[in-house]
C-alpha cells in the first residue's frame, strides 16, 4: 500500500466521501469523519506521539468541520508549519446531479441547516469553502456519473499495489452525449473517425470486441490519429512526473462512449504500460443503455 501519512477526504456533500470511506476502511485506513479543522494538526500530534502510531489515517474534512474558507485555508497553514506530510482526495460531481441526490435522500444540506439557504446557494457556498482543498488536491474524482462500485474501484486503485511514488495514470473512455468528464487532465475526441454504430453487425458490440477495434483500427485516419495521440503522450507523461503529478486522467470521447473511444483507450492504455507506466483503463459508459 502506498505510504500515506495522512490522507485528507473531503468534497461537496453528497458527491460521495461516505463510499470513499468506506472503501479506504477495506483497505486498511483509519478513518475519521467529520473532523473540526482546528484540531486536525493536533489530532496528527497526538497520533505521532502514541506508542503505536496509526500507518495510514484518512480523515473527513469537508464543510461541516471546516465553515469558512479561511478556516479551511488556516488548518492547512497549521499542517505545512508543523511538517506534517499529508494529501488531499477531493471527491466532485455536478450541481444538478447533487442536487438530485439531496432531493432523492430528502436530507438537507449542511449548509442549508447552518445558515437557512436554499439548496442552490448552499452548493455555491460550499464550493467557495472548499476551493482551498481542490486547488491543493492530488486527488479529484467525479462522481457525477460513476456508480457505486466504479467510485471504489477508482478510489481503491489510487492507493493499492502502487509500488513508488510515481504518477498513477488513467486512462477514461466516455461519451460526449452523457457528459465530458470533470477529472480528464488530457482530452481526446474521436467523434472524427467512422462510427461502427452505423454497422448492423457492429452496432451491439463494443470496443472491447475484437471485430470493432478492427473496424475501427482499419482507417488510415485512425493510425494517424492513434499515432499523434501516442506522440503527445510520449512527451508529455515524463513532464508531468517531473513536475511531481501523483495522479493524472486521459478521456478519450466518441459520441456514446461504446465503440472508438473504448478502442483508442485500450490502445494507448496498452502504449503507456510499454513505456512502464501503471495504467487503470475505465469505460465509464460501455454499458449504457443508448
Amino acid at each position: 500500500m502506498k505510504d500515506t501519512q495522512l490522507l485528507i477526504v473531503t468534497g461537496m456533500s453528497g458527491a460521495g466521501k461516505s463510499l470513499a470511506v468506506n472503501a479506504l476502511e477495506d483497505i486498511g485506513f483509519f478513518c475519521m469523519d467529520n473532523i473540526p479543522a482546528n484540531l486536525l494538526a493536533k489530532l496528527m500530534e497526538f497520533s505521532e506521539q502514541s506508542e503505536n502510531p496509526v500507518q495510514h489515517m484518512a480523515v473527513v474534512l469537508d464543510s461541516r468541520g471546516g465553515r469558512s474558507t479561511q478556516a479551511i485555508m488556516d488548518a492547512l497553514c497549521e499542517l505545512d508549519a508543523h511538517g506534517i506530510a499529508y494529501r488531499i482526495l477531493f471527491l466532485d460531481a455536478n450541481n444538478d446531479v447533487l442536487q438530485r441526490r439531496y432531493k432523492e435522500t430528502r436530507r438537507r444540506h449542511p449548509v442549508s441547516i447552518s445558515t437557512g439557504v436554499s439548496l442552490e446557494q448552499a452548493l455555491s457556498c460550499e464550493r467557495e469553502i472548499l476551493r482551498p482543498l481542490y486547488e491543493k488536491a492530488n486527488y479529484r474524482i467525479d462522481t457525477s456519473l460513476l456508480s457505486t462500485a466504479q467510485l471504489k474501484d477508482r478510489v481503491v486503485s489510487l492507493f493499492v499495489d502502487k509500488t513508488s511514488d510515481a504518477m498513477a495514470l488513467t486512462i477514461l473512455s466516455f461519451g460526449f452525449k452523457y457528459g465530458q468528464p470533470r477529472e480528464a487532465d488530457i482530452l481526446f475526441d474521436v467523434r472524427c473517425l467512422p462510427n461502427p454504430f452505423y454497422i448492423p453487425q457492429l452496432k451491439a458490440l463494443t470496443g472491447l470486441d475484437g471485430a470493432v477495434c478492427d473496424y475501427v483500427m482499419q482507417f488510415d485516419e485512425s493510425k494517424g490519429l492513434l499515432q499523434r495521440m501516442e506522440d503527445l503522450l510520449d512527451y508529455s507523461l515524463p513532464l508531468y512526473v517531473k513536475e511531481g503529478k501523483s495522479q493524472l486522467t486521459v478521456g478519450v470521447g466518441c459520441t456514446g462512449g461504446k465503440h472508438r473511444s473504448v478502442t483508442f483507450a485500450r490502445l494507448l492504455g496498452e502504449h503507456a504500460r510499454a513505456l512502464g507506466y501503471r495504467v487503470e483503463l475505465v469505460h465509464r459508459d460501455v454499458h449504457r443503455h443508448s
